[in-house]
């Protein structure tokens, strides 16, 4: 795994040094040319390498047969709006976020988010959520949900939903194995 200030530090060098060498080779105009369109290639094929990097790290860092990916999405939004998710995975807290007026209306008009990925050992584990917003009549609310799953070889992923319940105009918060 190649350190983020590492890569940054190589990538720059790289740029400098391709940058250090087209300037001694400005004599002629049409090498000038020549060489920003191979300093312009060059930089698309660092673009290239820094993505397939981080695809590399990612992997490393969260290999399939270990990995879990939590996401939030939301149905409508009229009975509950939405402010704070807390996430617990086996009784300890991963993830504590706090949602800004953008962030929810994204969420409202169907976007979901990444909201955890991390590393599990197979077997039985329990996923925890807590909503806290504001309900029905603008109350405080304060809601959970909890699901036991099972973890194996395999990449698993959750999504945590929250829904409007028409009939009981009431919000509903479920987990659901993807």
């Amino acid at each position: 795994m190649i350190p983020m200030k590492l890569r940054t530090f190589m990538l720059t060098v790289l740029l400098c040094t391709l940058a250090g060498n087209t300037s001694a080779q400005q004599a002629d105009g049409n090498e000038q040319q020549t060489v920003a369109k191979q300093l312009q290639q060059l930089r698309k094929e660092v673009i290239a390498l820094n993505r397939d990097l981080f695809v590399l790290e990612e992997d490393l860092l969260f290999p399939s047969s270990t990995q879990v990916v939590v996401y939030l999405s939301v149905d409508v939004g009229t009975y509950f709006k939405l402010d704070a998710v807390e996430l617990k995975i086996d009784d300890q807290v991963v993830t504590e976020y706090l949602y800004t007026d953008r962030q929810v209306d994204a969420l409202y008009r169907g976007g979901v988010q990444r909201l955890h990925i991390g590393n599990l050992a197979q077997g039985e584990h329990q996923i925890s959520a807590f909503f806290i917003g504001l309900g029905p009549e603008g109350r405080e609310y304060k809601r959970a949900t909890s699901l036991t799953f099972s973890k194996d070889s395999d990449a698993k992923a959750l999504e945590l939903n929250i829904n409007d319940a028409t009939g009981k105009q009431q919000p509903e918060f479920v987990v659901v194995e993807l």
